[in-house]
């Protein structure tokens, strides 16, 4: 996955130390359907998710990445579910607590494809399949279950 600039610049100067870094997931549903994509470095089937960059808003965040790594225009619905995943160690040593910033998301245009490389395909799949995908794991599976439940939204408008 490509790194941003900014998390770069951090590590020349902490080295290998926890990083506290921001990320959202973009949870986007279609007609009974949501976007999953194959990630290129480990093959996992997850929704699109990706680091926000400083001073962006959590929701411009996750339309950003629906559209970098997937092609697609996407209104941002709702805060879905804000959790700590656990701390990933990279095969570098580099080390990241993540706060994951789950958004339910409604596709509005745009057939996607890998657009930036970081997935090798993208597609949309049955919500009542899900069960079976085993390259889904149970992480990825508990952000599209809060994304799917119903729940007052956390902004007014969209995104």
């Amino acid at each position: 996955m490509a790194t941003p600039e900014f998390i770069l610049e951090l590590r020349r100067h902490v080295g290998h130390t926890p990083l506290w870094i921001a990320g959202v997931t973009a949870v986007i549903v279609r007609e009974g359907t949501v976007l999953l994509g194959s990630r290129s470095d480990n093959g996992a089937l997850t929704p699109i998710t990706g680091i926000i960059d400083p001073r962006e808003e959590p929701a411009d965040a996750a339309a950003r990445e629906a559209l970098e790594e997937a092609g697609v225009v996407v209104r941002v619905d709702r805060l879905a579910w804000t959790h700590v995943i656990p701390r990933v160690v990279y095969e570098n040593g580099d080390q990241s607590d993540y706060l994951d910033i789950t958004f339910r998301c409604s596709w509005v245009q745009g057939e996607p494809y890998p657009a930036d490389g970081e997935m090798t395909d993208v597609g949309w799949y049955a919500l009542d399949e899900l069960d079976g995908l085993d390259r889904l794991d149970d992480e990825m599976r508990a952000r599209i279950a809060h994304a799917l439940a119903d729940g007052p939204a956390a902004f007014e408008g969209g995104r």
